[in-house]
């Protein structure tokens, strides 16, 4: 039986990962979410994540939290993470509620996060241990 349309799709980019979230999720599937995403970390060999969002036109406080550890969980898989695409609103709106991402690096978009990464990841080969924060 067909469920409808993706949620989320999770797609491999070479050494990353690229999720990305097509329309506002309930708790749980935020919670699948996070389980996929890190299980695929592993399965792949990936050292980088990328959470799209710019589908997005509200992130709530659990949602928020959610990335944020899920960043987390990414790093301690030896993951860097990325937010890209929040939408002006959205980050309006999460300032004025106190949200944040924590200390997760956000991107414009798709391509600045790859950008991101990349140099990221030059300096984690050449140096061995992870880039400062």
């Amino acid at each position: 039986m067909d469920s409808g349309p993706a949620l989320v799709s999770i797609l491999r980019q070479g050494p990353y990962l690229i999720a990305s979230i097509h329309t506002a999720l309930d708790d749980s599937q935020l919670i699948k979410f996070q389980q996929d995403l890190v299980d695929q970390i592993g399965r792949y060999r990936s050292r980088g994540v990328i959470i799209d969002v710019a589908a997005l036109d509200v992130l709530d406080s659990f949602a928020a939290r959610t990335l944020r550890n899920t960043a987390e969980m990414a790093r301690l898989r030896g993951a860097i993470t990325t937010i890209a695409g929040i939408q002006p609103d959205v980050a309006f709106a999460m300032v004025e509620l106190g949200l944040d991402t924590g200390s997760i690096h956000t991107a414009l978009d798709l391509e600045g996060a790859l950008e991101y990464l990349g140099e990221v990841d030059v300096d984690v080969d050449r140096d061995h241990r992870r880039p400062r924060r």
